[in-house]
């Protein structure tokens, strides 16, 4: 049974109608990049809840979360609804083995994301522990469209960071944008085109 704790919603960030970024102080436990945890909400008499992956590095205080609004979702339209101030409930304990213990040290590590599932990415590399073991790191992130980008800047902000280790990439499937490869992932990973 998960342990529940309540959090202080400190902001609510709209990228797109449909993109949104919760950020919420809570009393939860340390947990690792990568790792998620589930966020609910009482709703009729019941806990509504689902897991959503930490943007924020472990050692940063203000637990970030990047969603998208489900418009006939149970969670998402009220989640993207909350103000400062609100509450939300959230599990103590992270869950999730998307972290960098479980992967063999390689030269090249590939991070490959569409959508919010950039999340535990941007969580790993804020971090920045255990990253020494890769000599290269490529974060390729895809979405539609260039605005659904939403955490560009801080991904560039990333690879300035890490000088020529990190190399980010974006993808649009929907439209051509500058800087952006234009298609989809598996198409572009069997033409060659990522890894140029």
């Amino acid at each position: 049974m998960a342990d529940w704790v309540t959090g202080k919603v400190t902001k609510v960030q709209f990228w797109t109608d449909a993109l949104f970024s919760l950020t919420l102080h809570a009393p939860v436990h340390p947990f690792t990049a990568g790792q998620f945890a589930k966020l609910g909400l009482d709703i009729d008499g019941e806990r509504v809840q689902r897991a959503y992956s930490y943007v924020n590095a472990p050692d940063n205080p203000d637990l970030e979360f990047y969603l998208v609004t489900v418009p006939d979702g149970k969670l998402s339209p009220r989640l993207a609804a909350l103000k400062p101030g609100d509450e939300v409930q959230i599990v103590s304990d992270a869950a999730g083995f998307f972290v960098l213990d479980e992967i063999p040290d390689c030269d090249t590590l590939w991070m490959l994301a569409t959508g919010t599932a950039i999340g535990p990415y941007l969580s790993i590399l804020q971090y920045g522990k255990d990253l020494e073991r890769f000599k290269n790191i490529v974060l390729v992130h895809a979405a539609r469209y260039a605005a659904d980008l939403s955490y560009l800047p801080q991904m560039q902000a990333l690879e300035q960071r890490y000088g020529g280790k990190l190399k980010i990439q974006t993808v649009v499937s929907r439209e051509t944008a500058d800087g952006s490869l234009t298609g989809r992932v598996p198409a572009l990973i069997e033409s060659g085109a990522l890894e140029e």
